[in-house]
């Protein structure tokens, strides 16, 4: 059984989403794709993840950009949503799509290490 909660991440996810691909005015936002959101138990607080294509400036951009954005978008969201009280909204930069593709990186040496190490032995 669904928490009210995981119902307005999803909502929250796909209608965020949907403002980015529309685009929203801000400069500094760049190409940002929306990972996951959760709300809290009480509702109040919305903390939604992404991920930008770019340097570490663009990332940083990217989210004070989107957290300047904040009031449009909870406006957005509000409409939309049909709720007494519209969750506060927080972007963070998601680390764990780097994060797992450093794993893989760190995983492939491994292999490769053990593949070199079997050959040595043969």
């Amino acid at each position: 059984m669904y928490k009210r909660s995981e119902k307005v991440s999803e909502a929250i996810h796909e209608m965020v989403s949907g403002l980015l691909v529309k685009g929203l005015k801000d400069p500094r936002i760049g190409f940002v794709t929306v990972t996951g959101v959760k709300v809290t138990d009480d509702l109040h607080l919305a903390t939604i993840y992404f991920t930008v294509i770019g340097s570490d400036e663009e990332k940083k951009a990217s989210e004070a950009g989107l957290n300047s954005a904040r009031g449009f978008i909870r406006k957005e969201l509000g409409k939309s949503l049909r709720m007494r009280y519209v969750p506060d909204l927080l972007f963070r930069y998601d680390t764990s799509v780097e994060y797992g593709a450093r794993i893989e990186s760190i995983l492939k040496e491994i292999q490769s290490d053990d593949e070199g190490d079997d050959r040595k032995n043969h």
